[in-house]
């Protein structure tokens, strides 16, 4: 009776814990689906917490994924445009020679092939890519693969030159109509202007008739295209004439030129 009474805590919860797994046993089902049911709320907030976590960093990953592929793609398409701009460099280098074969340019002259590197309007100058390494000398006339005057070589440095354009202002020479025996002498005014000047009141002058070089000052071979009439002003008090010619060529155009180094 003492061992029972002194035992009693200890004899009540062994009975306790049987019929708690008995009530278990029993009712299984029952207990499992009270504690899935007062613990699904936890468990959503959480699996859907982690799920939002796990997203987000598989966010970040494909926005570095896609930052390096960007970049890969940049660079491709960088290399492609500048591919392009080659080809379509070369391809307009070919076209000039073409031009410049088909006119027998190379027959009649040695010519030096340039490239246009840098333009001045306002001081009516270019820069070329080729120099003294390349045999160009001073004062060697510039034509395009037409054959329009462009300018003459006025400064020759080591690996480039100065071209000054025939609307210089210090830059003159002997030209004539074409077709015509009337002489006259092209002047610069600059900002790419050219007057045909020395031409008597009397002599008659059409609109669009052609400009070319004269032979007889000894600046340019003879048939170079200077440019088209465009102005033809005349004045009973004035010995002359003032005709202003547009030049042939576009200074916005000028990529490529020939130098003739045997004249």
């Amino acid at each position: 009776m003492r061992f029972f009474q002194k035992n009693i805590k200890k004899i009540i919860l062994f009975v306790f814990l049987i019929v708690f797994f008995v009530f278990l046993n029993i009712y299984q089902s029952s207990v499992r689906n009270f504690f899935y049911t007062f613990s699904s709320p936890f468990q959503r907030f959480f699996w859907q917490a982690g799920n939002k976590v796990s997203n987000f960093f598989e966010t970040i990953k494909e926005i570095n994924n896609l930052k390096k592929e960007n970049e890969v793609l940049k660079a491709k398409n960088q290399s492609l445009i500048a591919e392009n701009i080659s080809l379509g460099e070369l391809k307009k280098e070919n076209e000039v020679l073409r031009t410049a074969l088909n006119l027998g340019l190379e027959k009649e002259f040695k010519l030096i092939f340039a490239q246009v590197i840098g333009k001045d309007i306002s001081q009516d100058f270019l820069l070329i890519n080729k120099g003294k390494r390349d045999g160009v000398l001073k004062n060697s006339p510039v034509i395009t693969e037409q054959k329009n005057l462009v300018g003459r070589i006025s400064e020759v440095y080591e690996s480039f030159s100065r071209v000054i354009l025939i609307s210089h202002k210090d830059f003159s020479f002997d030209a004539k109509i074409a077709g015509k025996d009337i002489l006259g002498i092209v002047k610069g005014r600059g900002g790419l202007k050219i007057f045909f000047e020395k031409i008597p009141q009397d002599q008659e002058i059409h609109l669009d008739e052609v400009v070319i070089t004269s032979a007889l000052g000894g600046f340019f071979p003879e048939g170079f295209l200077v440019g088209k009439i465009n102005k033809v002003k005349k004045s009973d008090i004035e010995p002359f004439q003032e005709i202003e010619i547009i030049p042939f060529f576009e200074i916005k155009k000028l990529d490529c030129l020939f130098i003739i180094s045997n004249f």
